[in-house]
């Protein structure tokens, strides 16, 4: 060549884009809906809610469900009709479905291949029994996503006795419900809260504490006040079941923070749904390096990818700190040699306030700043 050749070379940061955290995943049962918006045991999008309340039908709990969700946002939806069975166990069978046939709730697994979204807050409002939900706790760890389920029982006692059957991060339960018609009327409604906090405010924010619409009371009598530790209110809370109140500032609100975890780190669910988020955004923004040549350069640009994910973080408030290295007793030479890379990093979530303590005392010292001031 007699001339002048440039070569572009793809180095440098890339960008760590934001996933979507709000899409829900709902199990339901309807067997007069539109059979081609909501085709039987296939993830189907739901991207305008409105129009989709049209066809829902009359019966069984998808019509009630998207309502709920619905008052509170309108948000993409992945719903998964099963059908409606003649008792329990087999109503049970139909939501659980089949792993190996992507039917029931398993087929929310495939709903990112077959739509593009994949669901992160996931119910099955009214059909939640302890066989539903211990099986949906498993789908949301592969899916990196959130259940929020009814904690079955007619008292305190009971909701805290059924709790100690799970010790999943992902779960969340609720008791009692709205006193509303609807028996998934607290869980859909919860869907529908999770999916605006996180459009409005981030997945770093809880459900506590977010007003509810749509709802005009409580179905069980509940005592409590914000400065007593022993009301029927903090007993649940203490169990790691979220519950509700109406608020003193006004309106409805659910009140709890905690998740089902049996990992001490990941008690509050804002550091679960943090740990997912981080986990699928660094993951997902790194994917440009898989196969690229293992040099100096390459190791800089994806540890300054993470860092700068981090500094963002930190700067919209969703993370107090984080930081990724490189190790060097992890990655001996045998292993760069063989394309193998080990990258570390760590962060601190937001945890939510929980607890506050206010110091009252008593003084007769400002009493002789109103003698300095008559004096005056």
């Amino acid at each position: 060549m007699h001339g002048i050749k440039t070569n572009i070379l793809l180095t440098g940061t890339r960008t760590i884009a934001t996933l979507a955290s709000g899409v829900i995943g709902l199990i339901a049962t309807a067997d007069d809906a539109d059979a081609a918006l909501f085709p039987l045991n296939k993830p189907a999008p739901i991207t305008d809610l409105r129009s989709a309340l049209a066809k829902t039908g009359t019966t069984g709990t998808l019509g009630p469900a998207l309502e709920a969700i619905y008052d509170q946002v309108s948000p993409i939806v992945i719903v998964v009709r099963v059908a409606e069975g003649d008792d329990e166990a087999e109503q049970d069978a139909a939501v659980i479905g089949s792993a190996g046939l992507y039917t029931g709730m398993y087929a929310l697994l495939a709903a990112e291949a077959q739509t593009g979204y994949r669901p992160r807050v996931l119910g099955a409002p009214g059909l939640d029994s302890q066989a539903v939900t211990t099986a949906f706790a498993t789908v949301a760890k592969k899916l990196r996503g959130r259940v929020y389920a009814s904690a079955i029982g007619d008292t305190i006692a009971e909701a805290k006795t059924y709790r100690e059957n799970f010790a999943a991060r992902e779960l969340s339960l609720i008791w009692p419900n709205w006193s509303n018609d609807f028996a998934g009327d607290a869980v859909a409604r919860a869907l529908g809260l999770r999916a605006q906090i996180d459009e409005e405010t981030g997945w770093h924010k809880s459900l506590s504490n977010v007003a509810v619409a749509g709802v005009t009371g409580i179905s069980k009598d509940l005592f409590f006040d914000i400065q007593d530790e022993t009301t029927d209110v903090a007993a649940l809370n203490d169990s790691d079941i979220v519950t509700m109140i109406r608020s003193p500032s006004g309106g409805f609100v659910y009140w709890g923070n905690r998740t089902c975890s049996d990992e001490p780190l990941f008690a509050f669910e804002p550091a679960v749904r943090t740990s997912q988020m981080l986990q699928d955004e660094i993951a997902l923004g790194l994917i440009w390096a898989q196969d690229r040549p293992l040099t100096k350069a390459l190791i800089k640009d994806c540890l300054e990818a993470i860092n700068a994910k981090f500094r963002r973080l930190v700067t919209q408030g969703r993370l107090i700190g984080g930081k990724a290295w490189f190790d060097g007793e992890l990655n001996p030479a045998e292993d760069l040699a063989a394309g193998k890379l080990v990258i570390d990093y760590d962060f601190t979530p937001t945890a939510p306030l929980e607890g506050l303590t206010l110091n009252q005392r008593i003084t007769d010292k400002y009493y002789a700043d109103l003698a300095a001031q008559l004096a005056a």
